[in-house]
């Protein structure tokens, strides 16, 4: 284990540190984009890159890069929304993600305003979905930079600062141990699989929370005329039983 997890590392940290940060950097700015983020899995290349991190200087610049390409990704994404979206929302790419999930964005967007700029962040796909959304919406970039950025600021924090830390600590304790930390290995793995195992639950319960947040009242699912023809039918229905009462009375 300790050999080939080795070999990994020092591959990773053998690529040039600045090749490192742009491949980071573009994966995240790809994986915020528009609709590329449901294929590419910029989040899994942030972290095999923050495993080459070697000092503390090092994961600031990773951590601001990759910050400055989902801010990057998220705003072309909005832009997009706000030049082309119905049409690209009609398109057929539009129709492979599904009408529901675009309302689903709407609605979202629209009962949390901010709040679920920042969410999204951490939900599976409307982080692709939502700037397209709020482009679409005629909400001011500003605003939507306001809540977005801390969002990515604390998103790669977390994904930087467990990767980077992970392999530091595997580093340093194996110079320390040499040929006695056979079981090195296996704590680095477990770290990173009880890592992702985290960022999995947390993901899925907050989806969980956020999800009648999403979805459509009864009311907004009626057809347009429908709630009228309800509202008609109950006031005939109440007019019938008020004059059922004045026959009885009389």
């Amino acid at each position: 284990m300790n050999d080939a997890l080795d070999w990994i590392l020092d591959s990773v940290a053998g690529v040039d540190p600045w090749l490192r940060v742009l491949i980071a950097t573009v994966a995240i700015a790809l994986e915020t984009s528009v609709l590329i983020g449901l294929i590419v899995p910029g989040d899994t290349v942030v972290l095999v890159t923050a495993t080459g991190v070697t000092s503390v200087s090092g994961g600031i610049v990773l951590g601001v890069c990759v910050v400055a390409g989902a801010i990057a990704g998220e705003s072309l994404g909005f832009a997009i929304g706000r030049w082309v979206g119905p049409h690209l929302r009609s398109s057929r790419m539009g129709r492979w993600i599904g009408e529901k999930n675009w309302q689903r964005a709407e609605n979202y967007l629209r009962r949390r305003g901010g709040i679920a700029i920042f969410l999204s962040r951490f939900l599976p796909m409307l982080h692709s979905l939502v700037p397209l959304t709020v482009g679409m919406s005629g909400y001011s970039y500003r605003r939507f930079i306001a809540w977005t950025l801390p969002a990515c600021v604390l998103w790669s924090g977390m994904y930087i600062g467990i990767a980077a830390g992970a392999a530091g600590t595997y580093r340093e304790l194996g110079d320390q141990l040499g040929s006695n930390a056979h079981w090195l290995g296996y704590i680095f793995v477990g770290i990173m699989l009880a890592f992702l195992l985290i960022v999995w639950g947390v993901k899925h319960l907050l989806h969980r929370a956020e999800l009648r947040h999403m979805e459509e009242t009864p009311d907004e699912a009626a057809p347009d005329g429908a709630s009228d023809r309800t509202d008609a039918d109950d006031e005939r229905s109440s007019s019938m039983s008020d004059h059922r009462r004045d026959e009885g009375s009389a």
